[in-house]
């Protein structure tokens, strides 16, 4: 593992990586938890009734998790995302996002504080997140289809009450809300069109994602990826699409909107249009490793170092010197790696 440097300098916005990137977003898993089996994930042969995760003194604590939020604050993160697993099995989350909502950047303002989530339990979590300082969520539904939604999430969880989630996040003031498709090749891949169609006259932002090697536990293969420009092919062939700029530096989403002027989708292809060179995002696992990749194989430990009662100088340092060092560009180096030959952290760890 990376053994961590703690500079003593504090306070400043932290230094670009090795290429030249800001930190801007931090990615926080709050449990390794869910109740959702997707194949693309959490696959049920791996993570079955056996599979042993984290006690909860393994977690870290909504306090520590508020003082890493803080730290990365100050070094110039703008945006907080939680995660999971599914993070409303969280106890109590409405709590820590209250902790968050607290939370200024040196320059005054409040963080963008947002929630990925299956959206299972959204529609009696919806009000409370708002009231305690939500900003946002994304749901990820991979199918109108019934059939292939249960055979996604492999639970038999209905798809109705993850709808029902989603205008409740609505009504609460959730938004702009974002809904995300996982492509898989000969699994969802005929429910593109279907979903671009039902959500195009919606308040709700639909984005595609191309079937990723995340981890090594969900027998990726090339041959299963729908490429981003299928993707857009495929709808603009119905609905026409035309492109849009990015909205801020380092948005992962390719931008496209309906010619009537009715919505637009986003398209994440981080298999065949690698967006490394502008990537801002850091994430934080649900026992206190900070990975500056998606595709990591190894972390930092961060919670060792906050229960060894460090200082804001310590904290900051050492976030500082483990951005400052990071070269991580995977994305554009998969086609020359060989399968296999490094097994890489798992999304339901990691976080999405």
């Amino acid at each position: 593992m990376p053994t961590l440097r703690r500079p003593a300098e504090s306070g400043a916005p932290f230094d670009a990586d090795q290429r030249g990137r800001r930190l801007r977003d931090l990615r926080i898993s709050v449990t390794d938890r869910c109740n959702f089996r997707c194949v693309y994930c959490m696959p049920k042969e791996i993570f079955g009734r056996d599979y042993a995760f984290l006690e909860r003194d393994e977690l870290l604590s909504f306090e520590e998790i508020t003082r890493i939020a803080r730290a990365a604050a100050r070094g110039g993160v703008q945006k907080i995302r939680l995660t999971g697993g599914e993070p409303l099995l969280r106890r109590g989350l409405e709590n820590l996002v209250a902790m968050l909502a607290e939370i200024r950047t040196p320059e005054g303002a409040p963080l963008d504080i947002a929630l990925t989530t299956n959206g299972s339990a959204l529609a009696v979590k919806a009000d409370a997140l708002k009231a305690a300082g939500l900003d946002r969520v994304t749901v990820s539904i991979d199918s109108l289809d019934e059939r292939t939604f249960q055979s996604m999430n492999d639970v038999k969880f209905p798809l109705a009450r993850v709808l029902d989630g989603l205008e409740a996040a609505h009504t609460a003031g959730l938004g702009p809300i974002k809904v995300n498709m996982v492509v898989k090749k000969g699994l969802n891949d005929h429910d593109i069109v279907p979903m671009a169609r039902y959500f195009k006259n919606t308040p709700y932002v639909l984005r595609f994602i191309e079937y990723m090697d995340v981890g090594s536990t969900n027998g990726w293969r090339l041959d299963d990826v729908v490429t981003a420009d299928e993707i857009v092919s495929r709808i603009s062939s119905e609905m026409p699409l035309e492109s849009l700029d990015p909205t801020s530096p380092g948005e992962t989403a390719s931008r496209w909107r309906y010619s009537d002027g009715t919505n637009e989708i986003g398209v994440i292809a981080s298999v065949t249009q690698a967006f490394c060179s502008t990537c801002t995002r850091a994430r934080i696992s649900t026992e206190g490793q900070l990975f500056t990749c998606l595709f990591a194989d190894a972390g930092y430990d961060l919670r060792s170092l906050l229960r060894a009662d460090c200082t804001d100088v310590e904290l900051d340092g050492a976030l500082r010197g483990i951005w400052a060092r990071r070269t991580d560009n995977y994305s554009e180096r998969r086609a020359s790696l060989t399968p296999g030959s490094r097994r890489k952290i798992e999304m339901s760890y990691i976080g999405g």
